[in-house]
């Protein structure tokens, strides 16, 4: 008999005939209030879990006694507790290698968004205020040959760094929970300490996961660091800075601007200060979004589950498997 698992979220028709073909699916396209009771009543025999952008807390996996698998449809993970899963013999799963260079790709549009003040500069176009030849209230900086700082040289970080060096000859810096070497040695990227590259970083890109340790790691303290014609770019979530602190930080001319793909609070309210700041480029979250890089993790995520059940071994394993 057929695993039973449940999908939680719309994925392409050969997605789900990959699963169909191994599984017992029940199908809902996301979970919300008017579904989730019946969510709830399904878990009771559900085996395994596939979607994305729901929180799996306590009382959904008390629903589920017999879940053996859960797989993410994303690289991250905040959206459950590891340490939970594992206690109760659930493995985790994810997408990491899939999403790397799309993520990276993001991240430098937004160094050249804002460096550029291209986001500014279109909307300056379009509101017919293009009546001569632009003077200085229009220029930019430049991103050749300027130091960028990356805060969490793993994979999306090494990627960045990658574009970095090699494509616009920039000096990098990186901090990370241990050195890099092979970053290092193909981008000639600097491991040192956070406050040093906040210091001496002419961009900052931050890319490591949300964790409690890294959760709010930028405040007003690390902002008042940078150089005010700096510029921070955030790929990786929102809670990494503390939001107020950026405000205000922006509204004092501490920094030259911001690009930011996540926020605190997704999607990020509507009266924020950040949109109302020619020098914020905000954008809703991204990072990932290209049809190519999500049928790639969707199809990740199908075979991690596939295997998971099946008693294989996962190199995409978030929590230790017993």
């Amino acid at each position: 008999m057929q695993s039973k698992i449940i999908l939680y979220k719309k994925v392409s028709n050969d997605v789900l005939a990959m699963l169909k073909a191994r599984f017992q699916v029940t199908q809902f396209d996301t979970i919300n209030a008017t579904n989730h009771d019946a969510f709830i009543a399904e878990l009771a025999t559900a085996e395994g879990l596939i979607g994305a952008s729901v929180k799996i807390d306590a009382a959904i996996l008390d629903a589920a006694p017999n879940l053996k698998a859960i797989s993410t449809i994303s690289v991250g993970i905040d959206q459950f507790d590891p340490a939970d899963l594992t206690q109760r013999g659930i493995v985790l799963l994810n997408t990491p290698d899939v999403l790397t260079q799309t993520t990276a790709d993001t991240g430098f549009a937004l160094i050249l968004a804002t460096a550029r003040r291209v986001v500014e500069m279109a909307d300056y176009v379009r509101a017919g205020n293009w009546k001569h030849s632009i003077g200085p209230d229009c220029f930019g900086t430049d991103v050749q040959g300027k130091t960028l700082g990356i805060i969490g040289m793993g994979r999306i970080g090494g990627a960045v760094a990658r574009r970095a060096a090699l494509g616009f000859g920039m000096r990098v810096l990186y901090t990370n929970r241990s050195p890099n070497p092979a970053a290092e040695q193909a981008y000639s990227a600097r491991f040192t300490a956070l406050d040093d590259l906040l210091k001496t970083a002419d961009f900052v890109c931050v890319t490591v996961p949300l964790t409690p340790e890294t959760q709010g790691m930028i405040g007003a303290r690390e902002l008042a660091l940078m150089p005010a014609h700096a510029i921070l770019i955030n790929i990786s979530r929102g809670s990494i800075i503390d939001e107020p602190a950026l405000i205000a930080a922006l509204e004092k001319g501490q920094l030259r601007g911001a690009g930011l793909d996540v926020f605190a609070q997704e999607p990020v309210s509507a009266d924020s200060p950040l949109l109302r700041m020619k020098n914020v480029v905000a954008l809703p979250h991204i990072g990932s979004a290209t049809h190519e890089t999500r049928h790639g993790m969707a199809v990740c995520a199908a075979q991690n589950l596939i295997d998971a059940l099946d008693g294989k071994k996962s190199t995409n394993a978030v929590n230790p498997q017993r």
